[in-house]
């Protein structure tokens, strides 16, 4: 008999909590993105609820909205993640360990190597989550004026992952036989250069690390759109995405799962994962009081940033916060990530709110879905999207920290386990075995 279906879920975790006003709730950590007893209390927490994945997304330039704008942000200083996540790994034994990686601002064997190692620190805990980055303010911290347009961006990450896994490849997992009588380390048979010559890369290799202990670092991807969801069919293992409603997730699964047998995959190898902005009360009320209270610590100057940041920096400083959102040109979309504007602009359409609302709710979540409510509403909804195929877990964003992220392991996990909609203790010792996925066999195998 077929085991059940078992929800993922992923905490997102940088920056340490993405509502632009969590440091101003009272007994918030104010420093926790950049406090590292903090941030290991916050996984050794999320371990003990049964977390899959500890995650993080990363930025690469601090000057990338205006000071008036910047000055109230509580994530402009944190940790680099391939430091953290090697410090916090000391401190776990189970969670995935999940970093940001970009194929634009990096080299595909620095890639390698650093998850290469990130999986033998933590015993095959580390994920990657591959991103093609669009910021403006980025490249200027690179030697570059502008960016790559939005395909070639995705066709450059897409040759970007098949060095990396290429070179993840280039020791057999019985290569070093480390023979003290012989004096013979490993076996030449078993080590295997690359030589990939590309488009965009000139790669020799062979890796300097040993084959990681998951064969490949689990790899998610967090494109929504054409392009976007090509590239997850052919490589993603975890997807994150936003998604509104059950019917638009359930267009999105269905969608990404059928395109994946053209890359000869099976559905179960990909786990789709929205975001989930979860605001947990002990009842309804409470949990509502609580979001009123977190949107009210909203400034307009970073609300309308974020939101002109999402519809392409199309200036909204001289429209009325209380009136619609402007008509935006098209050519704003390339400057920006395509699923945030589309999500915006029908907002804007559909439901009439006005620029004051729109920002409210994109900078209370970065455009994922707000959920409000007491531990049973909250499990309802999240059981119906993943009995009826909307979706295979949820990247949680803890409202603030550290209470948001307490209330959901002490409220919802105990709800979600009593349902049998989640583990209560780890099945393996690998993110990959914890989350469903078979180990990658060696190209050379």
């Amino acid at each position: 008999m077929a085991a059940a279906r078992q929800l993922r879920l992923g905490a997102f975790m940088r920056p340490a909590s993405i509502h632009t006003g969590a440091w101003r709730y009272p007994g918030a950590w104010p420093d926790a993105n950049f406090n590292f007893p903090h941030l290991k209390k916050l996984i050794q927490k999320l371990e003990a609820g049964k977390f899959d994945a500890f995650f993080m997304a990363d930025h690469l330039a601090v000057l990338n909205m205006p000071v008036d704008a910047l000055r109230r942000s509580h994530t402009v200083t944190s940790f680099e993640p391939f430091t953290l996540l090697s410090a916090l790994a000391a401190t776990t034994e189970n969670i995935g360990l999940v970093a940001t990686g970009s194929t634009t601002f990096d080299e595909p064997y620095h890639i390698a190597r650093k998850f290469a190692s990130l999986d033998h620190i933590s015993a095959g805990r580390a994920g990657w989550n591959v991103v093609t980055s669009s910021n403006l303010a980025e490249a200027y911290n690179f030697g570059r004026e502008q960016h790559y347009e939005h395909g070639e961006r995705y066709e450059r990450a897409v040759e970007f992952v098949e060095v990396v896994c290429g070179l993840w490849d280039s020791w057999d997992d019985d290569a070093l036989v480390r023979d003290r009588v012989s004096g013979r380390y490993f076996d030449p048979a078993k080590l295997h250069v690359l030589n990939h010559k590309g488009e965009h890369f000139s790669v020799r290799g062979p890796l300097n690390v040993a084959r990681p202990p998951q064969g490949h670092p689990v790899l998610f991807q967090a494109g929504s759109s054409e392009v976007g969801r090509e590239v997850a069919a052919r490589f993603a293992e975890g997807v994150f995405t936003p998604q509104h409603s059950l019917a638009s997730a359930q267009d999105f699964y269905r969608d990404l799962k059928e395109r994946m047998a053209k890359y000869r995959r099976p559905p179960e190898a990909l786990k789709i994962m929205p975001g989930l902005n979860a605001i947990v009360g002990r009842t309804a009320k409470e949990a509502e009081e609580k979001h009123r209270f977190l949107q009210s610590k909203i400034h307009p100057d970073v609300g309308l940033e974020l939101l002109s940041n999402a519809v392409g920096g199309f200036d909204l400083s001289e429209y009325d916060i209380d009136g619609p959102l402007p008509e935006i040109p098209e050519h704003y979309g390339m400057l920006s990530g395509q699923t945030s504007m589309r999500n915006v602009l029908r907002w804007a359409r559909e439901e009439k709110l006005t620029i004051r609302q729109l920002y409210e709710r994109f900078a209370g979540a970065r455009g994922q879905r707000t959920l409000i409510g007491s531990p049973v509403e909250i499990v309802d909804d999240m059981e119906k999207w993943f009995l009826n195929y909307g979706v295979d877990g949820f990247l949680v964003h803890p409202a603030y920290l550290p209470g948001g992220l307490n209330d959901f392991v002490d409220l919802v996990i105990p709800e979600l386990q009593n349902r049998g909609l989640f583990r209560t203790e780890y099945e393996g010792a690998t993110l990959r075995e914890n989350m469903g996925l078979q180990r990658p066999p060696s190209r050379y195998a």
